[in-house]
Protein backbone atom coordinates (compact mmCIF):
# COMPACT_ATOMS: atom_id res chain seq x y z
CA UNK A 1 0.00 0.00 0.00
CA UNK A 2 1.32 3.46 -0.79
CA UNK A 3 0.91 6.20 1.33
CA UNK A 4 -0.85 9.17 0.47
CA UNK A 5 2.13 11.69 0.50
CA UNK A 6 3.73 9.79 -1.91
CA UNK A 7 0.95 9.81 -4.36
CA UNK A 8 -0.34 14.07 -3.69
CA UNK A 9 3.47 15.06 -3.47
CA UNK A 10 4.26 13.97 -6.97
CA UNK A 11 0.89 15.06 -8.06
CA UNK A 12 1.14 18.38 -6.87
CA UNK A 13 4.57 18.64 -8.39
CA UNK A 14 3.53 18.14 -11.74
CA UNK A 15 0.47 20.31 -11.09
CA UNK A 16 2.83 23.02 -10.21
CA UNK A 17 5.57 22.76 -13.02
CA UNK A 18 3.24 22.32 -15.65
CA UNK A 19 0.64 24.62 -14.92
CA UNK A 20 1.90 27.39 -12.04
CA UNK A 21 5.32 27.64 -12.79
CA UNK A 22 5.19 29.37 -16.24
CA UNK A 23 2.37 32.20 -14.72
CA UNK A 24 4.20 32.12 -11.43
CA UNK A 25 7.72 32.23 -12.68
CA UNK A 26 8.27 35.60 -14.13
CA UNK A 27 6.88 37.51 -11.37
CA UNK A 28 9.23 35.80 -9.03
CA UNK A 29 12.39 35.91 -11.02
CA UNK A 30 13.92 38.72 -9.92
CA UNK A 31 14.12 38.18 -6.87
CA UNK A 32 15.32 34.55 -7.52
CA UNK A 33 18.03 36.29 -9.55
CA UNK A 34 19.36 38.67 -6.14
CA UNK A 35 19.91 35.16 -4.40
CA UNK A 36 22.04 33.08 -7.14
CA UNK A 37 24.03 35.75 -8.80
CA UNK A 38 27.21 33.98 -8.59
CA UNK A 39 28.23 32.23 -11.89
CA UNK A 40 29.60 28.37 -11.84
CA UNK A 41 33.43 27.98 -11.32
CA UNK A 42 34.96 26.67 -14.40
CA UNK A 43 38.27 24.55 -14.54
CA UNK A 44 41.23 26.27 -15.96
CA UNK A 45 43.34 22.93 -16.78
CA UNK A 46 46.50 24.98 -15.03
CA UNK A 47 46.49 22.64 -12.19
CA UNK A 48 49.04 20.38 -11.19
CA UNK A 49 49.88 17.43 -13.54
CA UNK A 50 48.82 14.75 -10.34
CA UNK A 51 44.94 16.54 -10.27
CA UNK A 52 44.82 15.91 -14.24
CA UNK A 53 45.86 12.58 -13.67
CA UNK A 54 43.13 12.02 -11.14
CA UNK A 55 40.25 13.86 -13.42
CA UNK A 56 40.88 12.35 -16.78
CA UNK A 57 41.07 8.99 -15.67
CA UNK A 58 44.86 8.08 -16.41
CA UNK A 59 46.15 7.04 -13.11
CA UNK A 60 47.64 3.09 -13.06
CA UNK A 61 46.29 1.57 -10.43
CA UNK A 62 49.02 0.71 -7.23
CA UNK A 63 47.84 -2.68 -7.05
CA UNK A 64 48.36 -5.37 -9.29
CA UNK A 65 44.73 -5.68 -9.71
CA UNK A 66 43.63 -8.30 -7.21
CA UNK A 67 40.68 -7.85 -5.67
CA UNK A 68 41.00 -7.53 -1.59
CA UNK A 69 38.35 -8.11 0.78
CA UNK A 70 40.10 -6.35 4.24
CA UNK A 71 43.66 -5.34 2.76
CA UNK A 72 44.99 -8.97 2.13
CA UNK A 73 45.25 -10.38 -1.42
CA UNK A 74 42.71 -13.19 -1.99
CA UNK A 75 44.62 -15.94 -3.80
CA UNK A 76 42.77 -17.97 -6.37
CA UNK A 77 41.33 -21.59 -4.79
CA UNK A 78 43.73 -24.54 -6.37
CA UNK A 79 42.30 -28.18 -5.96
CA UNK A 80 44.47 -30.14 -3.79
CA UNK A 81 44.40 -33.47 -4.94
Amino acid sequence: MVCIPCIVIPVLLWVYKRFLEPIIYPFISPFINTFWTKKAVQETGNGDQKASETSNGTCKPESNGVATANGAPITADKKMD
